[in-house]
């Protein structure tokens, strides 16, 4: 039996905080998603595009939360 570590809430807000991103421990995909995607609007978060290429990636193992986070808040930012 094959055992998947799946991407919650809080790997994505540790992988946005590895980035740079100052965003509170226990925060939603959502409220990570919207902070990070106004750092990057204003010109920090470099790593960002990297990120999300990454998470799409592996889309089978990212939870519904911050599938829709991403897909809301910070592809659009991306133009993406």
């Amino acid at each position: 039996m094959m055992i998947v570590e799946l991407i919650d809430g809080d790997d994505f807000r540790d992988r946005l905080v590895a980035l740079g991103l100052d965003v509170a421990s226990g925060a939603s995909p959502e409220v990570c998603a919207e902070r990070a995607a106004a750092a990057y609007a204003a010109g920090e978060l470099a790593g960002l595009p990297g990120l999300v290429d990454d998470l799409s990636r592996r889309r089978d193992v990212v939870l519904p939360a911050v599938r829709d986070a991403i897909a809301t808040q910070l592809l659009p930012v991306l133009g993406r």
